[in-house]
């Protein structure tokens, strides 16, 4: 879990003592779990579900299964909410899908697949390989930061990079999925990761 600090974080604890602060915190994660979302969305429902839905439901199962969390770092509470978000995304597939009985392998699938795409998010190469290590790791745990980043792109350079870094697909399947040549995909891809790397760089 690099992509979030191990350190405790005050906050968690703060929101144990006043549960309205949990709704305020939460918004800090919508567009990364957005963007989780998206990509089991794809893989799983074929785009038929709306990702802001899937969080904003994620987020009433936080609000409610909080005082359960024994946590109290922020990796802790990132690890919690995929997993609150993978069974809000399994929710979707049984109604999708028709099937009423809940299935713990659905859920252990979905949160595995989540980790993989939290940790392909926080692997993509935004950071110039000349800066120092320390500097290194501290951006390997932006990846709230960078899914905000994303989040501002057109939706052209959204997709590609999505396709590209966190599915792991080549450019002609990218570009086979998204109706474009190769040639087009290319560019669309150097030009999104070059405006999200300016932004990262602003952020820093």
């Amino acid at each position: 879990m690099a992509n979030v600090t191990t350190d405790a974080t005050p906050w968690i604890d703060e929101a144990r003592r006043d549960p309205a602060l949990l709704g305020t915190k939460l918004e800090r994660y919508r567009h990364y779990l957005k963007l989780l979302a998206r990509v089991e969305i794809g893989r799983k429902l074929q785009s038929k579900v709306d990702e802001s839905d899937v969080v904003q439901e994620a987020f009433l199962d936080a609000h409610h299964y909080f005082p359960t969390f024994r946590g109290h770092a922020e990796a802790q509470f990132v690890h919690w909410l995929r997993e609150i978000l993978a069974g809000s995304l399994a929710k979707q597939i049984r109604r999708y899908f028709g099937t009423k009985a809940r299935d713990p392998r659905l859920e252990h699938g979905l949160l595995a697949d989540l980790d993989h795409s939290a940790d392909s998010l926080a692997a993509i190469p935004v950071i110039d390989p000349q800066t120092s290590p320390s500097q290194q790791a501290m951006a390997a745990e932006q990846s709230l930061v960078l899914a905000d980043r994303m989040a501002t792109l057109p939706p052209d350079y959204q997709t590609v990079l999505v396709l590209r870094h966190i599915e792991g697909l080549t450019f002609p399947e990218v570009a086979e999925l998204m109706g474009k040549t190769v040639d087009s995909v290319e560019k669309l891809w150097m030009r999104g990761l070059t405006q999200l790397k300016r932004a990262m760089k602003d952020q820093a």
